[in-house]
């Protein structure tokens, strides 16, 4: 039997949001940090600072794939908290939970990016991907479980985040298999994945039977 305390406590989403909001915030500031200039020691020459530009090609895509990431989580999480109507103690903790693999982002992106040449950093890499799906995946199911959704939702958007969540953890799930043949494989499938999410392209629909030519 719950007590009086955890059935009011944790019921203001608002606080989520902006909790939510100052982690992803400060994990995607914390990941520029890895973006180390050239040693000026180093630089004699324009063709010397290209050069030493051109060194950093790698982590500057690693960083490219971080806070692809973390947009991603970010929307993903966000268009939730749009349709919750409340929230409770256990939904919050779940929220909580996502946020701390938020922030250990940064940890597995830089891994990825020292060791990228790897398969372990790619499998942590993508472990750090797979936790906040299944997160916000539980969240999901926990609101829809509990009549917490908005009442005014349409069947097809419930549905539509549901399974959002669960094809782009299939894709990333491939990516990682991928490090089998080589971990340039996954990093790139990976990254392919991120872009497409990231821009949404939109197919063109089908023209109805009885549409009118235009």
């Amino acid at each position: 039997m719950p007590t009086l305390y955890n059935r009011i406590a944790n019921q203001n989403l608002d606080r989520l949001s902006a909790l939510s909001d100052g982690v992803f915030a400060f994990a995607m500031t914390v990941l520029v940090l890895d973006l180390a200039l050239p040693a000026a020691g180093a630089v004699h020459s324009e063709h010397d600072l290209w050069r030493g530009l051109a060194k950093l090609a790698p982590n500057l895509l690693m960083y490219l794939t971080g806070f692809l990431t973390l947009g991603i989580f970010w929307n993903g999480q966000q268009t939730q908290l749009n349709y919750i109507e409340r929230s409770d103690r256990d939904l919050t903790w779940i929220h909580l939970a996502f946020l701390f693999t938020i922030t250990l982002m940064p940890f597995s992106t830089k891994l990825l990016a020292l060791f990228f040449h790897y398969r372990a950093a790619v499998l942590v890499y993508w472990f750090n991907i797979l936790l906040p799906g299944v997160l916000l995946y539980t969240s999901w199911k926990y609101v829809s479980r509990h009549d917490m959704i908005r009442a005014e939702t349409p069947p097809e958007i419930r549905a539509a985040i549901c399974r959002r969540v669960f094809i782009a953890q299939i894709l990333y799930a491939v990516g990682a298999a991928l490090c089998v043949f080589g971990s340039l494989w996954s990093v790139a499938f990976i990254f392919a994945v991120q872009l497409n999410y990231a821009a949404a392209p939109r197919l063109p629909r089908r023209k109805r039977a009885d549409a009118p030519a235009v």
